[in-house]
């Protein structure tokens, strides 16, 4: 072994074999996760995490140990995802200030830059639990630090850390009581193990393996390589926070001047919304990991400092789900039989035009969406097959245009099941409505929760008149644009542009906050970008969304809150 420096090429080298590591066992990792949520994504959300930092790292020639980790650091920041990626984004954002004025690394540095790291994710977690990626984070760290004191070889003091963390990994059932019931090890403590793996053999010049650990006492309960997961000893209703919600919000003067930020006085706020919390901040950027019911209080609450750069919402209950069934066909599969499915307690089925909205919807936990809108109205038939595709006990139609309302109430009238038509007469009505779906709540409950949401939404459309006509003494061209807020038509002309900035500054007011702008099929996003710089100029605590939805006949479909 050699007592030579890490030299800022050689880290950079160290990166990017552990993210290789990463990835080439994400799936397997996957296949661990029961905690916080059994949804099966903690390997792919390192890696998409890590694969952030790597860009970064690979677009620096710098050859400057402390430069490679900030730009690592930064990378891993702007990109992580999930309980585990924000955690592993931490890990290497206190390893980064540990070693940013260093142009080499001895192995004392690695040892104190492992202990700043740990320092660091320990207080990005609102409630740091033991038996995680957090624990085996410290247990490799400590023992580096110790290895540090009697040696400055930094391969002796990375061969520590790694086989402190194998064996703090085994260890994580013991202290995390749901991963011994299933026998797997913490998943994100392996992912973390896969990246050490590969620090370990970029310094002895050797290519990283990785053999992804059983709990030792229960390894024929969950066999990986056989593909059975450990989500399958879950249950779906044990997710009590629904939406895993990301926000990232870059910090805007005017808004902290007024109101200044405080972390722990914001993550305190934001724990009242669930559980899984992380927030995190540098100077110029927020981010914040929660697992809520309401994701919108979440958003809301992060608009008070800046303007969203990024927002994820995902359904954990039907990832979870989408887990087991996916399982069930493959185990159906293999002794050759077709099982009936289990029917669900809840499906939501919304109708969209065109495929953006419709995976606007989806992405908000939509059980089915029949293709549909102004010109192409759905049948009561329709609806009463997407009705039976679901297969639930209790359905919510929400119908999203005033033309197909009465269609989703006349297939009530047809089915079994038991069904509650939400009147939503627009898609930012039903998105709205969507976000208030409680799975716990009463079908009757959940009606009254949605259809009270809708009242909050103001509908705005960007259309085009298909004949020359004349409104309330206003005369329209064939051809022209139309601004339409409800059903009143507030501007036309030939410019969408310019048609569109006429209905927004008639929509917004003082008392609205957030403006979503859905782009049609026969608009770019440039143009939308355009119109959101628009009205930032205009109104200073209006926060803008663009969501590309790929409708027809309407250039932009507007919602402002």
């Amino acid at each position: 072994m050699s007592n030579e420096a890490i030299k800022g090429k050689k880290f950079a080298q160290m990166i990017i074999e552990g993210a290789n590591n990463l990835s080439d066992n994400s799936k397997a990792i996957d296949a661990l996760n029961v905690f916080p949520v059994p949804d099966g994504d903690t390997g792919t959300n390192m890696n998409l995490t890590i694969t952030s930092g790597v860009k970064e790292v690979r677009a620096s020639s710098e050859d400057h140990v402390g430069k490679v980790a900030g730009a690592f650091a930064k990378g891993l920041l702007m990109g992580a995802r999930g309980n585990s990626g924000v955690i592993l984004s931490q890990l290497f954002r206190g390893f980064s200030k540990s070693v940013e004025g260093k142009e080499v690394l001895s192995g004392k540095d690695l040892g104190k830059a492992f202990e700043h790291g740990v320092e660091m994710a320990y207080k990005a977690v609102m409630k740091p639990v033991e038996g995680t990626i957090l624990t085996v984070a410290k247990d490799a760290a400590r023992t580096g630090v110790q290895k540090s004191e009697t040696t400055e070889d930094a391969v002796e003091v990375m061969s520590a850390v790694l086989e402190e963390a194998k064996e703090s990994l085994k260890r994580t059932p013991d202290l995390l009581p749901v991963l011994k019931e299933v026998g797997v090890v913490d998943s994100g403590g392996q992912g973390l193990v896969t990246i050490y793996e590969g620090f370990l053999a970029v310094l002895k010049g050797e290519k990283a393996s990785s053999t992804i650990q059983q709990s030792p006492s229960m390894d024929e309960l969950v066999k990986v390589e056989h593909h059975q997961s450990a989500q399958s000893h879950m249950a779906t209703e044990d997710i009590e926070f629904g939406y895993c919600t990301e926000v990232m919000v870059r910090f805007e003067a005017e808004k902290t001047n007024e109101n200044p930020y405080n972390e722990d006085a914001f993550r305190n706020k934001l724990s009242e919304y669930g559980d899984s919390l992380l927030v995190v901040s540098d100077e110029d950027l927020l981010k914040i990991h929660i697992h809520a019911e309401h994701p919108g209080h979440v958003i809301t609450e992060a608009q008070k400092y800046g303007g969203l750069t990024h927002v994820k919402i995902e359904n954990m209950r039907e990832q979870h789900t989408t887990i087991l069934e996916d399982e069930m066909k493959k185990q159906d599969s293999a002794a050759g039989r077709r099982p009936a499915a289990e029917k669900q307690e809840y499906a939501v089925i919304t109708v969209a035009m065109g495929e953006g909205i419709a995976s606007l919807f989806k992405g908000l936990g939509a059980g089915g969406v029949i293709q549909g809108g102004q010109t192409m109205n759905p049948s009561t038939e329709d609806f009463v097959k997407a009705i039976k595709e679901a297969n639930a006990e209790k359905i919510i139609l929400l119908p999203n245009n005033s033309n197909i309302v009465m269609a989703a109430q006349q297939a009530d009238d047809v089915v079994e099941e038991k069904v509650t038509v939400v009147p939503s007469k627009s898609v930012p009505q039903g998105l709205a409505a969507l976000l208030a779906f409680n799975p716990a709540a009463s079908l009757e409950e959940n009606g009254e929760a949605m259809t009270g949401a809708m009242a909050d939404v103001k509908t705005g459309e960007v259309t085009y008149a298909v004949r020359d006509t004349s409104l309330n003494g206003t005369a329209i061209k064939k051809g022209d644009f139309m601004g339409i807020e409800g059903k009143e038509i507030i501007s036309t002309g030939p410019s969408v542009q310019e048609v569109a900035r006429e209905l927004l500054v008639r929509m917004v007011d003082e008392n609205n906050e957030i403006v979503t702008i859905i782009t049609g099929e026969d608009r770019e996003e440039e143009e939308a970008e355009e119109l959101a710089s628009f009205l930032e100029d205009k109104y200073e605590d209006i926060e803008v969304e663009i969501h590309k939805g790929d409708q027809p006949l309407y250039s932009y479909i507007i919602s402002v809150e």
